[in-house]
């Protein structure tokens, strides 16, 4: 955790930018642009729109396109916030919802924060077991088998898993492990260890973090998060999110940085202040991720409790508050030019984020 605990210093920024696009928060000229290379490239190949038996090719030709279009968004997006905020929290659910263009978007939008220099935290929210979740802890440790690892075991190179140029180690480019390029992932710890603990492994390998879910900001979350668990030992009854971050911080232990931090983090809902609060006391070494900012309700007020003493300590999600701010703008019209928009969008998303970070800076500097 230390390297985004240092980034979030340099700037002085504790914010998150989700990038979570959606059909309606992509500027109408996008859509349009999709549209017409949708078109073009069925026209070139002879399919016709109004011919049941090509609804598989037409809707793939369009996944396609908007897939193209969700990443220009987001690579707007990027081009205003970088510099401005540590780091950038892309939602996977978003880009799985287009199919396998979706996940090359996905990859490419990781990949492209994480060259400008980003934090990436994929909130992919996993939870299996054994070697499924051993698997899916792939998003930080990589391939299950590398191309230089099967050479060696089938004669193609020498068994100490040096490469063909003599250099020895596992492959990742800009620092990020191939292919997706994440820093840190989220995960749903209701298999308990069995499906977290895959990860953390993989991250202390790595040098990566993993973010487990405590207490989240959805309404329902209530149902399952606030039921009373009976104490055991010198333990005493408290919630089910209670125990939940307790273990987070017992999984976290081992790896505790220059900063006082663990690379175990957990997702505490801006919605819930009082008791962002007491699990701020009772973790003292676990970061916290707090979603809910914005749109969900959450205000600076809420989230500054959830920070230590010196104002370190969490990081706050905003994402349809700074990818969305495009659609207040005065200054948009449907008349822009595409370049026009996805320079509206930059410089929107911009101004949101350092409006987030003043509020969060004047609320920590209030709340210590």
């Amino acid at each position: 955790m230390d390297g985004l605990i240092e980034s979030i210093r340099r700037l002085d920024n504790p914010s998150v930018v989700g990038l979570d696009p959606r059909p309606d928060l992509l500027p109408g000229q996008l859509l349009d642009q999709a549209l017409a290379q949708t078109e073009t490239v069925l026209d070139e190949a002879g399919i016709r729109r109004d011919d049941p038996e090509a609804a598989p090719q037409v809707e793939g030709a369009w996944a396609e396109r908007l897939a193209d279009a969700y990443l220009r968004f987001n690579l707007a997006v990027i081009d205003g916030v970088a510099g401005l905020v540590p780091a950038v929290k892309p939602q996977i659910a978003m880009y799985e919802a287009l199919g396998p263009a979706g996940i090359r978007a996905y990859t490419a939008t990781c990949r492209a924060a994480h060259e400008r220099g980003l934090y990436v935290l994929g909130d992919i929210k996993r939870g299996d077991i054994g070697s499924t979740a051993a698997a899916y802890a792939g998003h930080l440790s990589g391939l299950p088998l590398t191309y230089r690892k099967a050479s060696c075991a089938r004669g193609g190179g020498s068994q100490d898993g040096r490469t063909l140029t003599g250099q020895a180690g596992p492959l990742r480019p800009s620092g990020a492990t191939w292919p997706w390029y994440e820093d840190a992932v989220t995960v749903n710890p209701y298999l308990g260890g069995d499906g977290v603990l895959p990860f953390v492994e993989a991250a202390c390998a790595g040098g990566q973090d993993v973010f487990v879910l405590v207490r989240t900001s959805n309404p329902s979350g209530a149902d399952f998060q606030d039921l009373k668990v009976e104490g055991t030992g010198e333990s005493p009854a408290t919630t089910l999110a209670d125990r939940v971050g307790r273990q987070v911080g017992e999984w976290g232990s081992g790896s505790v940085g220059e900063n006082g931090y663990s690379r175990v983090a957990a997702v505490v809902g801006a919605t819930h202040p009082s008791e962002g609060a007491r699990l701020r006391r009772a973790l003292p070494h676990t970061f916290f991720l707090v979603p809910g900012y914005g749109a969900q309700g959450g205000r600076a007020d809420d989230v500054a409790p959830m920070f230590d003493g010196q104002g370190s300590g969490a990081l706050v999600n905003s994402s349809r508050g700074i990818i969305g701010a495009w659609r207040s703008d005065r200054d948009y019209s449907p008349s822009l030019s595409l370049q026009a928009a996805l320079g509206l969008v930059s410089r929107s998303a911009g101004r949101a984020a350092t409006g987030m970070r003043d509020s969060l800076r004047e609320a920590i500097k209030e709340g210590r």
